[in-house]
């Protein structure tokens, strides 16, 4: 198996001796790209190729969590097919990685599901739709962050009632957003494109109902979901101290020399701020730490939440303070700079795919352990399978080919990709069979681990 080269793209140091191609022959790079591997080859999965079979993968991927909640992550995959499906990143990466690639590099989101495309609050408080999620985030052929919210598409789809048809439309549609707009991106000046905005986000019906949430989860809303005033004479009132409430394995507070191994890890955090952001979190002190268990995939890694105050009790804050273990694709691509910390991994990798970021983006180093830190739950929400039904999946797969594409063009070069992807709808339908292919066999997987867990 031979490692794609991570070399593509514009990314180049400068040098008296460096040869900068020009539009045109990046142009010709793209088309001569279809020799490597050719658009009609995208639609080839088989699960023979196989080298080692999932539940080992699996297996392997939870070494060095905490072992009382590996269980918890294997009972959230079996509950549904696009369970399994978001927690077995592992068993894709592989899978890809048995594939011919097109060398197209860009910053993979490595996590591309329908899922992980949600609304927050960016750095000026404006809340923006985009791709949300990088724990997985590595610099890699562009294909694959397709062919993995192809099969999202599928399994969701499935999943949300959809018919065949309207799950293989979905996918072409996504796809065929992405080359549209990828071939917009490829002429257009570089800062226009970076700072592209899609304008049309809010006319998706799932992503206005996600939109609506956002607005609605503030950190006052967080005060009321995950705290509770401190038991004593003053409870009752409104000014009264609070502490987290705990929901127990998923939220638990920590006290003792443990809150304060997570407390201490801030001044690292805070080194990897900006220094006018390092002046806005001085001015929040901490009050309780609680461990918390999230997601799917992240299930047991360790993710600690900070309850912080500000400008007095109507000012609350939460940072979260999450494990991040060496993505699944590391493996497979080679990439000699890649940070060896997998925080600021993930920090670099969201920086250079988002539009706008946490203004609080950072990093630490907790026992030996790399950790992402980041606001919680601040205007944070994503879309419902059971909003995506007929014309919502059509319209949300389209909205989902377009963020990719920005996300691509951002990070790698839109000339070369558009150049590859040429006219026509084969690409699309091709990776539309490769969807189908995917979710195919992402059921039979789902199928053993139930059998195996059981």
């Amino acid at each position: 198996m031979v490692k794609p080269s991570l070399r593509g793209g514009r990314h180049r140091l400068y040098g008296p001796d460096m040869h900068w191609a020009t539009p045109e022959e990046r142009q010709n790079l793209g088309q001569a790209r279809r020799k490597q591997m050719a658009r009609q080859q995208h639609s080839d999965f088989s699960a023979k190729a196989r080298l080692t079979p999932p539940l080992t993968l699996l297996q392997r991927s939870v070494r060095g969590r905490v072992p009382a909640l590996v269980k918890i992550k294997y009972e959230r995959m079996a509950l549904s097919p696009f369970g399994y499906f978001r927690g077995a990143v592992p068993v894709m990466a592989a899978d890809l990685a048995t594939l011919p690639n097109t060398g197209l590099i860009v910053q993979l989101c490595g996590d591309a599901h329908v899922r992980n495309l949600g609304a927050y609050a960016a750095e000026d408080g404006r809340l923006i739709f985009d791709i949300n999620d990088f724990d997985e985030t590595f610099r890699g052929p562009f294909e694959w962050d397709l062919k993995r919210m192809a099969a999202s598409l599928v399994v969701a789809g499935r999943e949300a009632g959809n018919k065949e048809s309207i799950c293989e439309q979905s996918v072409v549609r996504c796809i065929a957003s992405y080359c549209e707009r990828m071939r917009a991106y490829a002429p257009m000046p570089v800062l226009e494109m970076v700072r592209d905005q899609i304008s049309r986000i809010e006319e998706v019906a799932p992503v206005h109902v996600a939109l609506r949430k956002a607005l609605r989860a503030t950190p006052m809303h967080t005060l009321e979901q995950l705290t509770e005033p401190v038991p004593g004479p003053d409870a009752a009132k409104p000014e009264a101290p609070r502490r987290f409430r705990e929901q127990k394995p998923v939220l638990t507070r920590l006290s003792g020399a443990k809150a304060a191994t997570v407390l201490a890890s801030l001044e690292a955090y805070r080194q990897t701020l900006q220094s006018q952001r390092q002046i806005f979190l001085s001015q929040y002190r901490p009050l309780d730490v609680a461990f918390k268990v999230v997601g799917t995939g992240s299930v047991g890694l360790r993710d600690y939440c900070v309850y912080m105050e500000g400008n007095g009790p109507g000012d609350p804050f939460f940072l979260q303070i999450k494990e991040e273990a060496p993505s699944a694709y590391a493996p497979y691509l080679q990439d000699p700079h890649v940070p060896r910390h997998q925080g600021q991994r993930v920090v670099e990798g969201q920086r250079l795919i988002q539009t706008g970021t946490d203004i609080l983006l950072g990093y630490t180093t907790i026992d030996g352990r790399d950790y992402l830190v980041r606001r919680l739950n601040d205007h944070k929400a994503s879309i419902e399978l059971t909003d995506l039904n007929g014309d919502g999946l059509l319209e949300y797969a389209q909205l989902c080919g377009e963020l990719l594409a920005r996300g691509h063009a951002r990070s790698g070069d839109a000339r070369q990709i558009a150049a590859y992807l040429g006219a026509g709808d084969g690409f699309a339908e091709a990776i539309a069979e490769f969807g189908r292919k995917y979710a195919d066999q992402t059921e039979k997987d789902w199928a053993q681990l139930k059998k195996v867990k059981k």
